[in-house]
C-alpha cells in the first residue's frame, strides 16, 4: 500500500514537472518584447524632456523568468524617483493578467556644453575667450550646464575654476556692482527730473537687484534698485 502512494506520488510530481516544462511558448509574455516596451518608453522620455535622442542600454532579464501572457497592450512608465537620463530604472506593467516588472538601464544622451578653457580666479569675469562647447555626456550633469556662451559672458566666477570645468549657474554670477558698506550715489525721479544725493550701501548688489542703502541726508535706510557701479535708483 505504502509502495504504491509512494509510486503515484512520484507519477503526480513526473506529470505535473511535464505539463509545466511544456507549455507553450505563446503562453509566456516574451521578453523581447518588454524590453522594446521600456526601451521605447525611454527614447520617447528623453525626446521630450531634452529635444534630442540618446542611446539607450537596457539591462537583462533573468532567462527563467516567466511572466502570463498579456492580454492587451505593454504599459512602460517611471517609478517615482526615477529619471530619463543616467542610470534609471523603468516599470513595465500588463493590465490583464496583472503583473508589473521592474528594468534597470542606462540612458547616455551627448551634447554641446560650456566650460572654461583656461584656470579662472574667483571673482574674474568671463569673456569669449575663456569658454568653449564640448561634447560631454549630460545625463553625468545634474546641476546643468550651458549649451551657448551668451549667457554666462560678463559674469564673473564665484570661487576658482580649474580649465575644462563645466559651467552651471552654481559657478558663476553676475559680477556686484555695489559692495556693502561703500558710500553709492543715490538717484531719484521721473520724466527727466532727477535728484542725486549721496547713501551708504547696507548690502553687495548686481545690476538690478534691490538692495537697502542709508541716505547721508535724512539718515533713513530705504531701498533701491543697483543701475550701475556705485549708482542706486531709489524711490521718493
Amino acid at each position: 500500500m505504502n509502495d504504491r502512494i509512494s509510486h503515484s506520488g512520484i507519477l503526480l510530481a513526473v506529470v505535473m514537472l511535464m505539463s509545466t516544462t511544456f507549455c507553450k511558448a505563446e503562453d509566456f509574455q516574451q521578453q523581447d518584447e518588454i524590453i522594446a516596451s521600456a526601451r521605447a518608453f525611454l527614447e520617447a522620455e528623453q525626446l521630450v524632456a531634452l529635444d534630442r535622442a540618446g542611446e539607450v542600454r537596457m539591462g537583462r532579464l533573468d532567462p527563467r523568468l516567466r511572466l502570463a501572457a498579456c492580454d492587451g497592450k505593454l504599459e512602460a512608465f517611471l517609478p517615482p524617483g526615477a529619471q530619463a537620463m543616467g542610470n534609471t530604472t523603468v516599470g513595465v506593467r500588463c493590465p490583464v493578467p496583472s503583473w508589473t516588472l521592474y528594468l534597470s538601464a542606462q540612458v547616455i544622451v551627448q551634447g554641446q556644453v560650456l566650460v572654461t578653457t583656461r584656470p579662472l580666479a574667483r571673482g574674474e569675469r568671463l569673456t569669449e575667450e575663456h569658454v568653449q562647447l564640448v561634447e560631454r555626456d549630460l545625463a553625468s550633469l545634474p546641476r546643468g550646464y550651458f549649451e551657448a556662451a551668451q549667457p554666462v559672458l560678463g559674469q564673473q566666477a564665484r570661487r576658482h575654476l580649474a580649465a575644462d570645468t563645466v559651467l552651471n549657474p552654481q559657478l558663476i554670477e553676475a559680477p556686484r556692482l555695489v559692495r556693502r558698506g561703500e558710500e553709492v550715489t543715490l538717484v531719484a525721479g521721473s520724466n527727466g527730473f532727477a535728484i542725486r544725493s549721496r547713501g551708504q550701501a547696507m548690502a553687495d548688489g548686481s545690476s538690478g537687484e534691490v538692495i537697502r542703502v542709508r541716505s547721508r541726508d535724512s539718515k533713513r535706510i530705504i531701498e533701491g534698485r543697483v543701475l550701475s557701479a556705485g549708482v542706486v535708483k531709489v524711490t521718493l
